[in-house]
């Protein structure tokens, strides 16, 4: 078979994949093996390739693939999640488009543009994965919209609302105004915004608290008093008081101005009344020690609508509560004539129009810490509203003990402990409904107008058999139910992924369940460390009384070289697909996990991606060096060989124990980066150049054949890594039946490590290295044998000499009991080696040049013993460093050593 002289990734990447397809390898059922299994963190059926899905299914592909090569049965399930919120916003967009709006279809119809859109569009990051190598299991492909799936997500709702931990609440929640639904507080990201603190003066009603009815003279005016208009400051003092805000907009919802009964500097507002400016309305001033007396003036607005805190001190005053916004967070109404405008607008005319009213004391610059909707970036807004929540306390219980205390879920790095600690100590009940049509339909079915008329049931036939016990009417009908029209978060059903991707929330004893449950190996990033894997741990002893995963493994975020967090709106983020075009996928997959130790941050530079597709063509180009020699079946193996191929079957076994060390603590970036220096350095530039035969001159059988084996081996530690390349070189190698493809291969057997061997040969390479430098040097061409010797010492060792003299192109090696006058000196140990240079070179130059040579080394020598003699410095400074100036003056003491010797051998 004619092997091409470039590997060409495009040509090869697809034949392989195909043909991984065509015969089944990456498909698993249950058998007698020992089970291997990963979930995939599920995309969202929205997405598209970047470089986080890059990273993180490229790591899952290297630990299944390997598992496959050990002989377990490799079980990767791959899937896409539905994304609620998402999805409806695409599929809004796309109705807008062809002008249609959403308010105007009927849930079925949305419904049917929902899945038109997921069946057009929703398979696209999975094709994608493909392009990348990852050996999924793709006949087991799930989505969360499956009718599987979600009938174990509404299975699971009515499980948990039978035990009393789902329950209907009116609470102040996280809405987004963009997608118009509730968020969970882990769906709410923080930012700090550079805004405005606005001290706007509220009038103090002249009536006492008996007033009575005269308060409505302020509430029916259509514009304030006059006096109200002051325009000559702040007035008589006791007539005003002062609130600090930064949502001045909200003014027009406010039903109390709260003081702290501590506070000395408001004992005249005590029992009084204000109003509210603009809006005209009568509040009371109330006393609660919930106020900071430090921060603005001392005295809070109260707009129990809009602030969680707020509604606290709203219930315990039994205040007013009014909503000012509509869903979209235009105001409503309330907002008077600022009816429809949105909250921001708003904000800005209603500043001017208090300033016209003079009712602005002063504005300052305020860095505030605002909440954003973690799918939109839409700013959240507090809003009151009837929801479905989950209680947590009791269910976090056995997920804190298993990650913290028992250590039957193990995180790496270990660091996210506590970030895991203080998010499960800390947790609140979790919001679970979303005013979403694309999602599992919340399953409770009112039969009645109140807020308590209703019946959590699977089915609408279980529902009306449950609503007529309740209600005592056997002649209720389907049709007398209404289903509640929330969606479940998508969290919600993504937290019982890996046991419903083998539905075993629906069949909990089916053969898959128990057999690949619990998976072993979750790969995904910490940002969704609560969101999905803690949930997960959570739900998998809730029903199945076990842990979901063995372990978890956190990759870090990528991000551009100037550590900024790849994204579409920045303009960092390369395409994923073209950089497979550019580099080749195995490229991609080296460039990738090069620089991506786990947990921390990869910081993404195409030069990796060059550096991957240059270490696949140095491992094409020496297999072809290897396919071009000629064997000879008659010729003996020489020595060189035999003790180069001992040394490498050493050296592969210790670089395999050192693998193994790195795969158990998830150190894939170590892992790779061993294999890639045993493959350019050991085998590549040391063991082919020792086995390498003459120019023109054929090789013996027996090392052909050594070598295969130690390039086949070096094929199989690396195919998690690069598995198209590796794939193309062991087909090439030979003929190989299915059976015998390198994807389904044998990982390599552990044997025993001979340490001397190594030790010895490092020894040898360092000889070989002052042997080329002085050649180098010299100029003296590799063609010419050079004579040499070596002083004969307890410390030599002749184990690699016949190498030593092949890659050195020695005459001979002489041991000599003196030094070799007229010689080059340089010294490895206690060792010396001498090259004669008679005749060779200009020994007064020479002589010059060393003499100048010792002259700075000396000196440097001074330097640095100077500074070691400072006890100062000694004892302050890092111990590194320390040891980094005592080694500095070892090698610059062995280096006078040799200089000394050449000069002597050369005077």
């Amino acid at each position: 078979m004619q092997i091409p002289s470039k590997y060409d990734a495009s040509k090869v990447e697809s034949k392989w994949y195909d043909y991984w397809m065509k015969h089944d390898f990456f498909h698993s059922e249950p058998d007698e093996r020992e089970p291997y299994t990963i979930v995939i963190p599920p995309p969202n059926v929205t997405g598209v390739l970047h470089m986080g899905h890059m990273l993180n299914n490229t790591i899952q592909d290297v630990l299944i693939r390997r598992a496959r090569l050990q002989g377990k049965n490799a079980c990767w399930v791959p899937g896409t999640d539905h994304a609620s919120i998402a999805t409806e916003a695409k599929v809004v967009a796309k109705l807008k488009e062809q002008g249609i709006d959403k308010n105007d279809l009927s849930r079925e119809e949305f419904l049917k543009h929902a899945w038109d859109w997921t069946h057009e569009y929703g398979g696209v990051i999975l094709e994608q994965l493909k392009k990348l190598g990852c050996s999924c299991d793709w006949d087991r492909t799930k989505f969360t919209m499956d009718d599987d799936m979600s009938e174990a997500v509404v299975k699971v709702f009515v499980d948990l609302y039978n035990k009393g931990l789902i329950y209907r609440g009116y609470r102040m929640v996280n809405w987004d105004p963009e997608a118009k639904t509730t968020l969970s507080d882990e769906e709410v990201e923080y930012i700090d915004k550079q805004g405005k603190l606005y001290h706007i003066k509220y009038k103090i009603s002249p009536l006492t608290p008996e007033g009575g009815n005269n308060d409505a003279q302020y509430k029916s005016e259509s514009s304030p008093p006059d006096r109200y208009r002051d325009s000559e400051g702040l007035g008589e003092a006791e007539e005003y008081l002062i609130i600090a805000t930064t949502r001045p907009e909200t003014i027009l919802g406010d039903t109390a101005i709260c003081i702290n009964p501590n506070d000395d500097r408001h004992v005249n507002l005590k029992g009084k009344k204000a109003i509210v400016p603009i809006a005209n309305r009568v509040i009371p001033i109330i006393e609660d020690e919930y106020v900071d007396v430090e921060f603005g003036t001392g005295c809070l607005k109260v707009t129990p609508a809009h602030d969680e805190n707020d509604k606290v001190l709203g219930d315990k005053h039994n205040l007013e509560v009014i909503d000012i916004f509509n869903e979209d967070a235009t105001l409503n109404s309330y907002g008077l004539h600022y009816e429809g405008k949105d909250r921001f607008e708003v904000r800005k005319a209603i500043v001017k129009e208090l300033e016209s009213l003079g009712l602005i004391a002063k504005i300052e610059d305020y860095n505030n810490r605002v909440g954003i909707s973690e799918r939109t970036k839409a700013i959240i807004e507090p809003r009151l509203s009837d929801q479905w929540f989950l209680k947590m306390e009791d269910l976090v219980k056995p997920a804190i003990n298993s990650v913290l205390n028992d250590g039957e879920v193990k995180l790496f790095p270990k660091k996210f402990e506590n970030t895991y600690r203080h998010w499960m100590e800390n947790i609140r009940d979790w919001n679970i409904s979303r005013q979403l049509l694309w999602g599992q339909q919340i399953p409770a079915y009112f039969y009645g107008d109140g807020k308590e008329d209703f019946v959590v049931a699977e089915t609408i036939e279980e529902a009306v058999l449950k609503a007529r016990e309740v209600t005592n009417n056997k002649e209720l009908k389907a049709d007398s139910l209404r289903q509640d029209t929330d969606a479940l978060d998508t969290w919600f059903s993504s937290w019982l992924w890996p046991m419903s991707v083998f539905d075993g929330i629906r069949n909990p004893e089916n053969a898959d369940i128990n057999y690949y449950y619990p998976t072993n190996d979750l790969v995904t990033g910490p940002d969704i460390l609560f969101f999905w894997v803690a949930r997960m741990i959570i739900a998998g002893y809730e029903f199945k009384g076990e842990k979901p995963f063995e372990n978890v493994y956190l990759t870090g975020l990528v991000r551009d070289k100037q550590r900024r967090k790849m994204s579409k709106s920045l303009g960092n983020s390369p395409d994923a697909l073209k950089l497979i075009e550019e580099y080749g996928a195995d490229g991609v997959r080296v460039g990738l996990l090069l620089s991506s130790a786990a947990g921390n941050d990869l910081l993404f530079d195409e030069g990796l991606c060059q550096q991957g597709k240059a270490f696949g063509n140095k491992i094409w180009n020496a297999f072809r060096l290897v396919q071009g020699w000629e064997i000879d079946e008659n010729l003996e193996q020489p020595e060189t060989a035999k003790v180069g191929l001992d040394w490498y079957q050493s050296k592969f076994q210790k670089a395999l124990a050192e693998i193994e060390d790195h795969f158990s603590k998830y150190r894939l970036s170590d892992a790779l980066m061993t294999i890639y220096k045993l493959i350019m350095d050991d085998f590549s530039s040391w063991l082919l150049e020792i086995v390498k035969p003459a120019y023109q001159q054929p090789i013996d059988a027996k090392t052909y054949n050594a070598i295969i084996e130690a390039l086949e081996n070096n094929l199989k530690i690396l195919h998690p890594f690069m598995p198209f390349l590796t794939e193309e070189i062991w087909q090439f190698i030979a003929g190989r039946t299915p059976e015998e493809a390198l994807v389904i291969a044998k990982w390599p057997e552990a044997k025993a490590i001979n340490e001397s061997l190594i030790s010895e040969f490092e020894f040898a390479t360092e000889v070989i290295s002052g042997i080329r430098n002085i050649r180098k040097q010299k100029n003296i061409a590799f063609k010419d044998a050079i004579a040499f010797s070596m002083t004969n010492n307890e410390n030599k060792t002749s184990t690699f000499d016949a190498v030593i003299t092949k890659l050195g192109n020695l005459e001979a090696i002489n041991y000599v009991n003196e030094a070799v006058d007229g010689a080059l000196t340089f010294r490895v140990k206690s060792n010396e080696y001498f090259i004669p240079m008679s005749g060779a070179i200009d020994v007064e130059a020479e002589i010059k040049k060393l003499t100048e040579e010792l002259n700075y080394t000396e000196g440097f020598l001074k330097s640095v013993q100077k500074k070691l003699s400072n006890e100062r410095f000694v004892n302050n400074a890092p111990e590194q460093v320390v040891d980094s100036e005592k080694k500095k003056e070892s090698d610059a003491l062995a280096k006078i050593e040799t200089l000394k010797a050449s000069l002597a051998s050369l005077g």
